[in-house]
């Protein structure tokens, strides 16, 4: 029984290695999205952290119009980069679990 209990506690310190490890990755896994009318670019890292934005200087003239673009395109950024970050974890996670009748249905 402690084998068992000390096994899984293994494996879990090894999953939490895993997840830190997979964290570290996405700062280097960039998501690109952009504007409609290409206008605004916004680049963030998979976890959500934003390394460069790109604004057309037309949009510098309409302080309305260019917080709106900020809001659609960062938003859409944001889902996606969350998306991947998501997926990418959760995989890590799944991977490390102990196999726990009803844990699978956690992970889907």
């Amino acid at each position: 029984m402690f084998g068992d209990i000390m096994g899984m506690m293994g494996k879990l310190k090894d999953t939490q290695e895993k997840i830190k490890e997979t964290k570290e990755r996405l700062n280097t896994v960039l998501v690109d999205e952009k504007s409609t009318d290409e206008k605004l670019k916004v680049t963030l890292n998979a976890n959500r952290v934003i390394k460069s934005i790109t604004i057309d200087d037309s949009l510098l003239e309409d302080k309305e119009q260019l917080e709106d673009y900020l809001i659609l395109v960062l938003n859409k950024a944001i889902e996606k980069a969350s998306n991947v970050n998501d997926i990418e974890l959760s995989a890590v996670a799944k991977e490390g679990m102990p196999n726990i009748p009803g844990m699978d249905s956690l992970f889907k």
